[in-house]
């Protein structure tokens, strides 16, 4: 959407929007008044009922309820009240079970006033406004009632019954002017938008037609624009036209030089033909290649048919086999041509380009193999770390046992003059301290296989909410023994994953577990799974721990690293060997005190 529809429309929904809040307003208002001046009508006739019955007295002994029936005063007003008010529907006098004592219909006397007892208007005056206007448009009936007392006994009430017909029809009338002025307002606001936007955008246009004007490579270019802002982004619009002006009336007498010394130190050959197909430029590594594929023909034919349709053509690979220090040797590359214009669109020339596809190769593995070593070379590294403790403890001991051993042998050779102790204890520790570190060994060597040769892997579809769930399930005690809570967010309809459902569970029970042991004086797990725009699944394994040094975020999926004092340094080694194995990522953010959070990215299935 332009800036001027967007204008636009913004405008015009504002103004609509403040009629409509306005014109909603203005109704229930009118709804509320109309509803007051119907109670006040009822009131007034309810008081003039009301009066009229205070007067009337039974005969001794007599029944007021009769009295009152008969008595051609209260008759009258009860009948006169429906051509008072058309909002009134009936009047009547009601003992306390709602039956009617006096009635404006004759024939309704004696007879509940209504099946269901009608709302009173009183308790709609006092409640809201969308209230009172759902009130108004159905076709419930409200009453207007004043109480009567015979001495301190509720006797009865004044009932005066109220429609909604006329209020309705009022604000029927006030809804279709609202909607005119709705209908009038949004026109009136979108010609006014219209103008306004066009207004404000005129700069735009001007500057617009100047960069115009400017890329065609006119010079000198100066804008018309209004106003002191715009005024002065049109001043330096000039002073940058100027500059574009001086450069190109330069003379650049290095530029040719400077242009050749590029061309010859580019690994890509490339070359210039005339529009007659004459060789005009060459750099060295086009001079090398036209010597051993200028014969080519696929090399000739993009020439000529770029020539002969004056546009750019390719790429075309070609190939030739060639004999070199004893090994046949295969050299391909990939011809591409330009054609070349000038400003005024006139044909001048091709460019051949021609890449080197196996330099390229060449480089992309010798990158690859330079990556493997330096990966090699940390986890020997780490290898050698760890064997060599073990090794030094064991040569350490096994001198101080060939000791210990000398000295005996000396005494039961009578060498020594006196005897010396009994050592078999503490040969018992040095040999008890030897097989320690050769199981030790061991474990770093069944390490080492384990994440250098994992198992082969044994893909398929995983859903992630259920594996989350199982590893929610085995982390569960050791959570509750942190008292820490473990929060899970993976949604049902999370799309599944190729993957090995051992292995991966192995690699997110690893950093729960991890995370578990962070937070030793409690916290919250967290483990959530997503769906990104990308065609990824991502689960997160966050934790509120000790978090992790900056120091050692690049360290820690090293083999054999830990800063645990009973840590074996594999576990984040194969969380990380298992997300590779699936072609995914490993993100990790931590903040020292806050906590640290795992981020773990796999392709959909």
């Amino acid at each position: 959407m332009s800036i001027k529809a967007k204008q636009v429309a913004g405008v015009t929904t504002l103004v609509l929007v403040i009629v409509a809040i306005l014109s909603a307003y203005h109704l229930a208002t009118l709804a509320r008044l109309s509803l007051e001046e119907t109670a006040l009508r009822g009131e007034m006739l309810a008081r003039a009922v009301f009066q009229r019955a205070r007067e009337v007295q039974p005969p001794p002994g007599g029944d007021l309820r009769i009295a009152l029936r008969d008595d051609g005063g209260v008759r009258s007003i009860l009948e006169s009240t429906i051509a008072y008010s058309s909002n009134v529907t009936y009047a009547a006098i009601a003992d306390v079970n709602g039956v009617a004592i006096a009635h404006g219909f004759h024939d309704l006397e004696g007879q509940r006033i209504s099946e269901q007892e009608p709302e009173n208007l009183a308790d709609l005056l006092t409640a809201g406004a969308v209230q009172q206007l759902r009130a108004v448009f159905s076709d419930r009936t409200f009453e207007v009632r004043q109480q009567m007392l015979a001495g301190e006994e509720p006797f009865g009430s004044i009932r005066i019954g109220v429609s909604m017909i006329l209020i309705q029809n009022e604000l029927r009338d006030a809804t279709r002017t609202a909607g005119g002025t709705i209908l009038g307002a949004l026109i009136i606001s979108s010609l006014v938008a219209v103008v306004l936007a066009q207004w404000m955008l005129r700069p735009i246009h001007v500057i617009q037609s100047g960069l115009t004007r400017l890329g065609r490579g006119e010079l000198d270019v100066s804008l018309d624009l209004p106003g002191e802002e715009f005024r002065d982004l049109g001043s330096s619009f000039e002073a940058v036209s100027a500059q574009l002006s001086a450069v190109r009336e330069k003379p650049l007498p290095s530029a040719s030089t400077d242009l050749e010394s590029v061309m010859e130190n580019l690994e890509d050959a490339v070359a210039l033909f005339s529009t007659t197909g004459e060789v005009i430029f060459t750099n060295p590594a086009m001079k090398a290649l036209l010597e051993e594929h200028g014969d080519h023909p696929a090399m000739r034919t993009l020439i000529d048919q770029a020539l002969a349709g004056r546009k750019s053509l390719g790429p075309v690979p070609i190939r030739r086999e060639s004999v070199g220090n004893g090994a046949n040797e295969s050299a391909e590359h990939l011809l591409q041509s330009h054609a070349i214009e000038d400003s005024a669109g006139r044909f001048l020339g091709v460019m051949l380009v021609a890449r080197n596809l196996g330099y390229l190769s060449h480089v992309q593995s010798t990158l690859n193999y330079s990556r493997k070593l330096a990966a090699l070379g940390r986890l020997m590294a780490g290898v050698a770390h760890e064997v060599k403790n073990p090794l030094n403890a064991m040569t350490i001991h096994l001198e101080l046992l060939k000791q210990k051993l000398e000295a005996q042998q000396a005494v039961h050779e009578g060498r020594l003059p006196k005897p010396v102790p009994a050592q078999g204890v503490d040969m018992h520790k040095h040999l008890h301290v030897i097989s320690q570190e050769i199981r030790r060994l061991d474990e770093v060597m069944m390490g080492f296989l384990k994440f250098a040769r994992p198992d082969e892997l044994k893909l398929q579809p995983v859903q992630l909410t259920d594996l989350v769930s199982d590893v929610v399930t085995t982390v569960a005690p050791e959570a509750d023994r942190y008292n820490i809570a473990i929060k899970v967010e993976c949604p049902p309809s999370l799309p599944e994953i190729n993957a090995d459902p051992g292995m991966l569970r192995q690699a997110v029970l690893n950093l729960a577990l991890n995370a578990c042991q962070a937070m030793q004086n409690g916290g919250t797990l967290k483990l959530a799974c997503r769906a990104t725009s990308r065609k990824l699944v991502e689960v997160d394994v966050e934790d509120t721990g000790v978090g992790i040094p900056p120091e050692h975020l690049s360290k820690i999926f090293d083999l054999y690293f830990t800063t645990k004092e009973k840590g074996s340094g594999i576990g984040l080694s194969m969380v990380y060997r298992i997300v590779q194995l699936h072609d995914g990522e490993v993100e990790v953010q931590s903040t020292p005190g806050s906590g640290t959070r795992f981020r773990l990215i796999f392709p959909q299935a």
